[in-house]
């Protein structure tokens, strides 16, 4: 699902942008220039959304763009809209039971020296995929 919020994009001295979510408590980033600040928006306004969901707390609503407070004149205002579909499967870390099958004596090697089956599992799946890619 799309979530559309206003955010405002203070320019810097130093060329840097500053961004705030007024909707979104304030919610800050920034970026080197315009185009890393527009990605570190996206990223945050994610991360917060995701976040708020997960914990079950009520989402504001947007402000409309053309009722959005700047600070400064050379402020711009902008919306930013993040996909939580797309975002949730590539940030999501909930743990997923997997069952597997192991030989027994693999089994009482590995309690005898306290193997964590999930740990060696996580690394070895992490390792085939980045040899992959």
């Amino acid at each position: 699902m799309n979530y559309i919020y206003p955010a405002v994009f203070y320019p810097e001295d130093d060329g840097k942008y500053s961004v705030i979510f007024p909707d979104l408590n304030d919610l800050a980033t920034y970026g080197d220039n315009l185009a890393d600040a527009f990605a570190m928006a996206q990223e945050a306004c994610g991360q917060y959304l995701f976040t708020s969901l997960r914990d079950g707390d009520v989402l504001p609503a947007p402000t409309p763009l053309d009722a959005v407070e700047k600070d400064e004149d050379a402020a711009l205002v902008n919306l930013i809209c993040v996909n939580l579909d797309e975002y949730a499967r590539a940030y999501n870390d909930k743990a997923v039971k997997k069952t597997l099958s192991i030989p027994a004596w693999l089994n009482t090697a590995c309690e005898n020296y306290g193997i964590n089956y999930s740990k060696v599992l996580q690394d070895a799946l992490i390792a085939k995929i980045q040899a992959r890619s």
